[in-house]
């Protein structure tokens, strides 16, 4: 089976393409030029490992320039690329809103598909790139835009709230998107007593218990953090009694019943730069663990994560392969990137208000 740098070239092809058209040797110079990256990563990345990262970093930050672009990441992409390479880090709802203020006339989205194809929806004018197109998601999987026609059939007049872990199609017939970070807020604004909040079943149940709203839902779930149990949490305070563990919504009520603190990406990573607990478990994606720590020092993270295979799709690699050939480039059809786009502008809007 034929290796692929993303969905349409093969690895070694794309490889040899690379070695002609960049230096990828790791120099005196390359080395002296990425030190102060790798002194924030050096806990988190083999220092056997840093050769073959360091002329890929310095390649990239160098043609990025020259090409016009900007790399968003969020926070579930490896060290290397998290602090190599990234101009803007962030959940979703970060990286949403800092899109609509890019200046530059390229995105590269180092993320999964629909965060792309959220990009190209606040910027239409700009060319987005995705550095592998088949990083997708599994809530984004999980529903389509003629499911949420149905439920509207059956419940009319019902507000939709739409994860952002969702395709432009589903956007488009949304009233508003959410984020795990603003999720209860945007359910308590939207009018109404009943909503119909999709498509992940975890994040749902877990915002109706703070609200007096009534929730509709949809069985999606992240498979990152739909495997996590009572009994996990249960494992894990026997293996580290004296770490303090958090979680992201995303997992099942009974898990964030059992933890010490549940919250966004961005909520997670606010509670250990404020609390500072001496040990910590991130009940969450294993990369975002590792960012955290590189900014943490003086905070243990013990292992308990579980790894996305979509978002490590995205690497070094493809990343410049992307840059240097232009590929792959995200479209959305223009029949639907205005509607998509109101509903992620109304959660942009809603999140900065305080009405």
């Amino acid at each position: 089976m034929v290796q692929l740098i993303n969905a349409m070239t093969p690895l070694e092809e794309a490889r040899a393409i690379l070695a002609e058209n960049f230096d990828l040797k790791f120099s005196k110079a390359v080395e002296t030029e990425t030190a102060p990256i790798f002194e924030r990563v050096r806990d988190r990345i083999p220092e056997i490992e840093w050769p073959f990262f360091a002329p890929l970093i310095h390649q990239i930050n160098r043609l990025k320039k020259e090409k016009d672009a900007v790399i968003l990441a969020h926070n579930y992409q490896t060290p290397q690329i998290y602090y190599g390479v990234a101009d803007i880090v962030g959940d979703s709802l970060q990286l949403a809103v800092e899109a609509t203020k890019v200046t530059q006339s390229t995105i590269v989205q180092c993320g999964v598909h629909f965060m792309a194809e959220t990009s190209k929806i606040l910027n239409p004018s700009k060319r987005v790139l995705i550095p592998d197109s088949r990083a997708g998601c599994s809530l984004a999987s999980s529903i389509t835009a003629e499911d949420v026609m149905a439920m509207r059939a059956q419940y009319p007049g019902v507000p939709v709230v739409t994860y952002v872990n969702t395709s432009a199609a589903v956007k488009a017939v949304t009233d508003v998107c959410c984020t795990s970070s603003n999720a209860l807020d945007i359910v308590n604004r939207v009018e109404g007593d009943t909503v119909i909040m999709i498509p992940d079943q975890y994040l749902a149940q877990n915002t109706a218990r703070k609200t007096h709203k009534k929730i509709i839902t949809w069985a999606g779930a992240c498979e990152v953090h739909e495997t996590f149990t009572a009994e996990d949490i249960a494992e894990l305070r026997a293996a580290y009694p004296s770490a303090k563990i958090i979680a992201h919504p995303e997992c099942p009520p009974e898990v964030i019943d059992a933890v010490d603190y549940a919250g966004s990406t961005a909520g997670m990573i606010d509670w250990v730069k404020t609390q500072k607990p001496p040990r910590v478990v991130m009940v969450t994606e294993c990369s975002m663990s590792d960012n955290v720590a590189a900014e943490n020092p003086n905070v243990d993270f013990l292992r308990g994560c579980n790894i996305c295979p979509h978002m490590k799709r995205i690497n070094l690699e493809n990343i410049l392969w992307s840059l240097h050939t232009g590929t792959e480039e995200v479209t959305v059809d223009p029949a639907i990137i205005e509607p998509a786009r109101m509903a992620v502008q109304r959660m942009i809007e809603m999140s900065r208000k305080g009405d």
